[in-house]
Protein backbone atom coordinates (compact mmCIF):
# COMPACT_ATOMS: atom_id res chain seq x y z
CA UNK A 1 0.00 0.00 0.00
CA UNK A 2 2.86 2.72 0.82
CA UNK A 3 4.36 1.71 -2.52
CA UNK A 4 1.74 1.88 -3.96
CA UNK A 5 0.66 5.55 -2.33
CA UNK A 6 4.36 6.91 -3.58
CA UNK A 7 3.99 5.95 -6.59
CA UNK A 8 0.62 7.93 -7.09
CA UNK A 9 1.71 10.95 -5.38
CA UNK A 10 5.16 10.69 -7.52
CA UNK A 11 2.85 11.05 -10.54
CA UNK A 12 0.52 13.90 -9.15
CA UNK A 13 3.43 15.97 -8.81
CA UNK A 14 5.14 15.13 -11.96
CA UNK A 15 2.04 16.81 -13.89
CA UNK A 16 0.81 14.26 -15.79
CA UNK A 17 -1.07 15.35 -19.18
CA UNK A 18 -2.46 12.40 -20.48
CA UNK A 19 -1.90 8.65 -19.88
CA UNK A 20 -2.58 6.17 -22.51
CA UNK A 21 -1.37 3.44 -24.69
CA UNK A 22 0.55 2.90 -27.72
CA UNK A 23 -1.11 0.82 -30.11
CA UNK A 24 -0.33 -2.99 -29.14
CA UNK A 25 2.68 -1.30 -27.06
CA UNK A 26 3.32 -0.53 -23.59
CA UNK A 27 1.91 1.87 -21.61
CA UNK A 28 2.80 5.52 -22.80
CA UNK A 29 2.63 8.64 -19.77
CA UNK A 30 3.30 12.42 -20.86
CA UNK A 31 4.82 14.83 -18.39
CA UNK A 32 5.23 18.84 -18.22
CA UNK A 33 8.25 20.46 -16.61
CA UNK A 34 8.70 24.15 -16.42
CA UNK A 35 11.65 25.89 -15.70
CA UNK A 36 14.43 27.62 -17.83
CA UNK A 37 16.73 24.87 -16.39
CA UNK A 38 15.86 21.31 -16.70
CA UNK A 39 17.32 17.49 -15.89
CA UNK A 40 16.10 14.44 -16.86
CA UNK A 41 17.25 11.15 -15.61
CA UNK A 42 16.83 7.65 -16.93
CA UNK A 43 19.18 4.33 -16.11
CA UNK A 44 18.50 2.32 -19.63
CA UNK A 45 16.10 3.15 -22.67
CA UNK A 46 16.62 5.69 -25.11
CA UNK A 47 16.49 8.96 -25.11
CA UNK A 48 15.43 11.05 -28.06
CA UNK A 49 15.01 15.19 -28.02
CA UNK A 50 13.40 17.31 -30.46
CA UNK A 51 12.05 20.63 -30.56
CA UNK A 52 8.86 21.71 -29.52
CA UNK A 53 7.23 24.82 -27.48
CA UNK A 54 5.71 25.86 -24.38
CA UNK A 55 7.20 23.99 -21.61
CA UNK A 56 9.32 21.31 -22.13
CA UNK A 57 7.55 18.21 -22.20
CA UNK A 58 8.40 14.30 -21.52
CA UNK A 59 6.60 11.21 -23.05
CA UNK A 60 7.86 7.83 -21.17
CA UNK A 61 6.87 4.48 -22.15
CA UNK A 62 8.09 2.12 -19.77
CA UNK A 63 8.97 -1.79 -21.44
CA UNK A 64 9.14 -5.11 -19.39
CA UNK A 65 7.77 -7.59 -16.79
CA UNK A 66 8.99 -5.00 -13.88
CA UNK A 67 8.07 -1.89 -15.47
CA UNK A 68 4.86 -1.45 -13.30
CA UNK A 69 7.44 -1.08 -10.69
CA UNK A 70 9.62 2.37 -12.00
CA UNK A 71 8.47 5.84 -10.41
CA UNK A 72 8.28 9.03 -12.08
CA UNK A 73 9.26 11.51 -10.14
CA UNK A 74 9.43 15.33 -10.26
CA UNK A 75 10.96 17.73 -8.14
CA UNK A 76 13.69 20.86 -7.89
CA UNK A 77 17.26 18.96 -7.59
CA UNK A 78 20.57 21.43 -7.23
CA UNK A 79 18.77 24.36 -8.81
CA UNK A 80 17.27 22.91 -11.72
CA UNK A 81 13.74 21.19 -12.61
CA UNK A 82 13.50 17.62 -12.64
CA UNK A 83 11.92 14.29 -14.45
CA UNK A 84 13.70 11.16 -12.86
CA UNK A 85 12.94 7.56 -13.78
CA UNK A 86 13.74 5.37 -10.30
CA UNK A 87 14.51 2.10 -10.51
CA UNK A 88 13.58 0.70 -7.15
CA UNK A 89 16.95 -2.14 -7.56
CA UNK A 90 20.60 -2.60 -7.11
CA UNK A 91 20.67 -5.06 -10.56
CA UNK A 92 18.38 -3.85 -14.03
CA UNK A 93 17.60 -6.62 -16.69
CA UNK A 94 17.04 -5.83 -20.26
CA UNK A 95 16.92 -8.61 -22.54
CA UNK A 96 19.28 -7.82 -26.11
CA UNK A 97 21.42 -5.08 -24.47
CA UNK A 98 24.97 -5.18 -25.42
CA UNK A 99 27.50 -5.83 -22.03
CA UNK A 100 26.80 -4.16 -18.79
CA UNK A 101 26.99 -0.97 -16.95
CA UNK A 102 27.99 -0.40 -13.06
CA UNK A 103 27.31 3.33 -12.16
CA UNK A 104 26.53 4.86 -8.60
CA UNK A 105 23.12 5.95 -7.83
CA UNK A 106 21.16 8.29 -5.43
CA UNK A 107 17.93 7.40 -3.92
CA UNK A 108 15.93 9.76 -5.74
CA UNK A 109 17.27 8.32 -9.12
CA UNK A 110 20.13 11.28 -10.01
CA UNK A 111 23.80 10.45 -10.88
CA UNK A 112 26.82 11.16 -12.75
CA UNK A 113 26.04 15.32 -12.35
CA UNK A 114 28.50 15.48 -9.54
CA UNK A 115 26.46 16.11 -6.98
CA UNK A 116 26.32 14.78 -3.12
CA UNK A 117 26.02 11.30 -2.07
CA UNK A 118 27.64 8.61 -4.18
CA UNK A 119 24.56 6.56 -3.99
CA UNK A 120 24.19 2.80 -4.08
CA UNK A 121 26.07 1.27 -6.63
CA UNK A 122 23.98 -0.47 -9.38
CA UNK A 123 24.30 -2.94 -12.41
CA UNK A 124 22.96 -3.13 -15.76
CA UNK A 125 23.08 -6.47 -18.04
CA UNK A 126 20.92 -8.02 -20.46
CA UNK A 127 20.84 -11.10 -18.01
CA UNK A 128 21.65 -12.39 -14.26
CA UNK A 129 18.19 -11.74 -12.71
CA UNK A 130 16.76 -8.36 -11.37
CA UNK A 131 14.76 -5.95 -12.00
CA UNK A 132 12.92 -6.35 -15.47
CA UNK A 133 12.66 -2.73 -16.68
CA UNK A 134 13.09 0.21 -18.95
CA UNK A 135 12.16 3.34 -20.04
CA UNK A 136 12.14 4.89 -23.52
CA UNK A 137 11.59 8.65 -23.21
CA UNK A 138 10.68 11.12 -26.08
CA UNK A 139 11.58 15.01 -24.65
CA UNK A 140 9.91 17.76 -26.45
CA UNK A 141 12.59 21.28 -26.01
CA UNK A 142 11.24 24.76 -26.88
CA UNK A 143 13.64 27.53 -27.73
CA UNK A 144 16.07 28.58 -25.03
CA UNK A 145 15.96 26.60 -22.39
CA UNK A 146 19.06 24.74 -20.77
CA UNK A 147 18.34 20.84 -20.18
CA UNK A 148 20.53 18.32 -19.16
CA UNK A 149 19.81 14.98 -20.16
CA UNK A 150 21.57 11.45 -18.05
CA UNK A 151 21.40 7.95 -19.11
CA UNK A 152 23.97 5.00 -18.29
CA UNK A 153 22.66 2.45 -20.80
CA UNK A 154 20.86 2.58 -24.77
CA UNK A 155 21.34 5.44 -26.77
CA UNK A 156 20.54 9.18 -27.46
CA UNK A 157 19.26 11.12 -30.61
CA UNK A 158 19.04 15.07 -30.64
CA UNK A 159 16.88 16.87 -33.79
CA UNK A 160 16.83 20.61 -34.20
CA UNK A 161 17.00 21.57 -30.72
CA UNK A 162 17.42 25.16 -29.95
CA UNK A 163 18.69 25.39 -26.59
CA UNK A 164 21.69 24.83 -24.35
CA UNK A 165 22.27 20.96 -23.94
CA UNK A 166 24.34 19.10 -21.65
CA UNK A 167 24.28 14.94 -22.50
CA UNK A 168 25.74 12.65 -20.15
CA UNK A 169 25.82 9.25 -21.20
CA UNK A 170 27.91 5.72 -19.21
CA UNK A 171 27.73 3.53 -22.12
CA UNK A 172 25.13 4.77 -25.24
CA UNK A 173 26.03 6.09 -28.34
CA UNK A 174 24.89 9.77 -29.11
CA UNK A 175 23.80 11.64 -32.12
CA UNK A 176 22.93 14.84 -32.55
CA UNK A 177 21.56 17.21 -35.83
CA UNK A 178 20.25 20.65 -36.27
CA UNK A 179 21.14 22.26 -32.59
CA UNK A 180 21.31 25.68 -31.95
CA UNK A 181 23.23 26.69 -28.84
CA UNK A 182 25.99 25.39 -26.61
CA UNK A 183 26.32 21.28 -26.95
CA UNK A 184 27.69 19.68 -24.32
CA UNK A 185 28.22 15.80 -24.85
CA UNK A 186 29.94 13.66 -21.80
CA UNK A 187 30.37 9.78 -23.42
CA UNK A 188 32.00 7.06 -20.83
CA UNK A 189 32.13 4.54 -23.53
CA UNK A 190 29.93 4.86 -27.34
CA UNK A 191 30.38 6.34 -30.74
CA UNK A 192 29.52 10.22 -31.07
CA UNK A 193 28.20 11.67 -34.29
CA UNK A 194 27.61 15.66 -34.41
CA UNK A 195 25.79 17.24 -37.67
CA UNK A 196 24.69 20.77 -38.09
CA UNK A 197 25.73 22.22 -35.12
CA UNK A 198 25.76 26.43 -34.48
CA UNK A 199 27.43 27.27 -31.42
CA UNK A 200 30.35 25.84 -29.03
CA UNK A 201 30.52 22.26 -29.17
CA UNK A 202 32.37 20.04 -26.55
CA UNK A 203 32.52 16.42 -26.96
CA UNK A 204 34.08 14.11 -24.24
CA UNK A 205 34.22 10.07 -24.69
CA UNK A 206 36.43 7.78 -22.62
CA UNK A 207 36.27 5.11 -25.77
CA UNK A 208 34.00 5.51 -28.94
CA UNK A 209 34.69 6.69 -32.47
CA UNK A 210 33.91 10.67 -32.67
CA UNK A 211 32.47 12.37 -36.19
CA UNK A 212 31.77 15.92 -36.54
CA UNK A 213 30.02 17.65 -39.54
CA UNK A 214 28.68 21.38 -40.24
CA UNK A 215 29.75 22.69 -37.10
CA UNK A 216 29.32 26.36 -37.05
CA UNK A 217 30.76 28.42 -33.81
CA UNK A 218 33.49 29.85 -31.83
CA UNK A 219 34.85 26.51 -30.63
CA UNK A 220 34.76 22.58 -30.99
CA UNK A 221 36.52 20.60 -28.89
CA UNK A 222 36.80 17.41 -29.27
CA UNK A 223 38.51 14.89 -26.33
CA UNK A 224 38.54 11.18 -26.59
CA UNK A 225 40.49 7.94 -24.75
CA UNK A 226 40.92 5.76 -27.52
CA UNK A 227 38.89 6.60 -31.16
CA UNK A 228 39.38 7.87 -34.93
CA UNK A 229 37.93 11.32 -34.77
CA UNK A 230 36.78 12.60 -38.44
CA UNK A 231 35.58 16.43 -39.32
CA UNK A 232 34.50 17.91 -42.19
CA UNK A 233 32.80 20.96 -43.53
CA UNK A 234 33.92 22.87 -39.82
CA UNK A 235 33.77 26.72 -39.38
CA UNK A 236 35.14 27.50 -36.28
CA UNK A 237 37.72 29.87 -34.56
CA UNK A 238 39.01 27.51 -32.33
CA UNK A 239 39.69 23.58 -33.19
CA UNK A 240 41.10 21.40 -30.49
CA UNK A 241 41.07 17.37 -31.19
CA UNK A 242 42.57 15.41 -28.42
CA UNK A 243 42.46 11.42 -28.53
CA UNK A 244 44.83 9.24 -26.57
CA UNK A 245 44.92 6.51 -29.56
CA UNK A 246 43.24 6.70 -32.76
CA UNK A 247 43.88 8.49 -36.32
CA UNK A 248 42.13 11.86 -36.89
CA UNK A 249 41.00 13.58 -39.83
CA UNK A 250 39.49 16.90 -40.69
CA UNK A 251 38.47 17.75 -44.09
CA UNK A 252 37.00 21.01 -46.14
CA UNK A 253 36.92 22.97 -42.95
CA UNK A 254 38.03 26.26 -41.53
CA UNK A 255 39.44 27.62 -38.42
CA UNK A 256 41.70 30.21 -37.32
CA UNK A 257 43.19 28.23 -34.07
CA UNK A 258 44.26 24.63 -34.41
CA UNK A 259 45.60 21.69 -32.03
CA UNK A 260 45.92 18.32 -32.46
CA UNK A 261 47.01 15.70 -30.56
CA UNK A 262 46.89 12.18 -30.59
CA UNK A 263 49.27 9.31 -28.62
CA UNK A 264 49.65 6.96 -31.65
CA UNK A 265 47.71 7.24 -35.06
CA UNK A 266 47.42 9.49 -38.47
CA UNK A 267 46.83 13.03 -38.96
CA UNK A 268 45.04 14.63 -42.29
CA UNK A 269 44.02 17.79 -41.98
CA UNK A 270 42.67 19.93 -45.18
CA UNK A 271 41.92 23.33 -44.59
CA UNK A 272 39.85 25.73 -46.97
CA UNK A 273 41.09 28.75 -45.53
CA UNK A 274 44.40 30.46 -43.88
CA UNK A 275 44.92 29.47 -40.57
CA UNK A 276 46.39 31.81 -37.74
CA UNK A 277 48.29 28.51 -35.83
CA UNK A 278 48.12 24.84 -36.12
CA UNK A 279 50.47 22.95 -33.68
CA UNK A 280 49.55 18.84 -34.17
CA UNK A 281 51.57 16.25 -32.05
CA UNK A 282 51.42 12.72 -33.17
CA UNK A 283 53.16 9.69 -31.06
CA UNK A 284 53.12 7.70 -34.03
CA UNK A 285 51.87 8.14 -37.29
CA UNK A 286 52.47 10.18 -40.79
CA UNK A 287 51.22 13.63 -41.06
CA UNK A 288 49.52 15.41 -44.15
CA UNK A 289 48.39 19.29 -44.01
CA UNK A 290 46.70 20.51 -46.83
CA UNK A 291 46.34 24.70 -46.99
CA UNK A 292 45.24 27.17 -49.78
CA UNK A 293 48.08 28.56 -52.67
CA UNK A 294 47.78 31.72 -50.46
CA UNK A 295 49.27 29.78 -47.57
CA UNK A 296 52.41 31.58 -45.18
CA UNK A 297 53.55 30.71 -41.98
CA UNK A 298 56.71 30.33 -40.04
CA UNK A 299 57.05 26.03 -39.67
CA UNK A 300 58.54 23.80 -37.11
CA UNK A 301 58.33 20.42 -38.86
CA UNK A 302 59.53 17.65 -36.82
CA UNK A 303 59.73 13.65 -37.17
CA UNK A 304 62.13 10.89 -35.17
CA UNK A 305 61.67 8.47 -38.27
CA UNK A 306 60.05 9.58 -41.53
CA UNK A 307 60.67 12.35 -44.49
CA UNK A 308 59.53 15.60 -44.53
CA UNK A 309 58.07 17.20 -47.94
CA UNK A 310 56.26 20.70 -48.64
CA UNK A 311 54.88 21.44 -52.01
CA UNK A 312 55.65 24.99 -51.06
CA UNK A 313 58.93 27.04 -51.63
CA UNK A 314 60.77 26.93 -47.79
CA UNK A 315 63.11 29.67 -46.58
CA UNK A 316 65.45 27.45 -44.24
CA UNK A 317 65.91 28.37 -40.99
CA UNK A 318 67.25 25.09 -40.03
CA UNK A 319 67.43 21.42 -42.31
CA UNK A 320 68.04 18.43 -40.82
CA UNK A 321 67.22 15.14 -42.02
CA UNK A 322 64.48 14.80 -39.14
CA UNK A 323 63.66 18.70 -38.73
CA UNK A 324 62.71 21.41 -41.00
CA UNK A 325 62.77 25.19 -39.75
CA UNK A 326 61.53 27.88 -42.26
CA UNK A 327 59.14 30.59 -43.77
CA UNK A 328 56.47 29.84 -46.35
CA UNK A 329 55.26 32.71 -48.48
CA UNK A 330 54.51 36.11 -46.19
CA UNK A 331 54.92 33.85 -42.48
CA UNK A 332 51.92 35.37 -41.59
CA UNK A 333 50.62 32.26 -39.49
CA UNK A 334 52.33 29.51 -37.60
CA UNK A 335 52.62 25.96 -38.07
CA UNK A 336 54.15 23.20 -35.65
CA UNK A 337 54.19 19.45 -36.69
CA UNK A 338 55.83 16.69 -34.34
CA UNK A 339 55.78 13.06 -34.87
CA UNK A 340 57.59 9.75 -33.19
CA UNK A 341 57.20 8.39 -36.08
CA UNK A 342 56.16 9.13 -39.53
CA UNK A 343 56.31 11.26 -42.79
CA UNK A 344 55.15 14.82 -42.88
CA UNK A 345 53.80 16.19 -45.96
CA UNK A 346 52.38 20.30 -46.75
CA UNK A 347 50.46 19.99 -49.95
CA UNK A 348 49.25 23.20 -52.50
CA UNK A 349 45.42 22.53 -52.55
CA UNK A 350 43.43 23.81 -54.87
Amino acid sequence: MRSNLRTGLAVAAAGVLGVGFTAGGPQGERYQITGEHVAIYNLVGTMTLEGGSGDVTVDVVRHGGDAAQLRIERGEVRDRETLRVVYPADRVSVPGLSGSTELRVRDDGTFGDGGGDAGRQVRIGSGGGGLAASADLRVRIPAGRTVEVYLAAGEVTVSNVDGELHLDTHSAPVRTSGTRGSLEIDVGSGRVEVADAEGDVSIDTGSGSVSATGVRGDALEIDTGSGSVTASDLGVSDLSIDTGSGSVSVSASSADEIGIDTGSGGVTLALTSNPTNVSIDTGSGSVTVTVPASFGAEIDLETSSGGIESDFPVTTNRIERDHLQGVIGSGAGRLTVETGSGSIRIVRGG
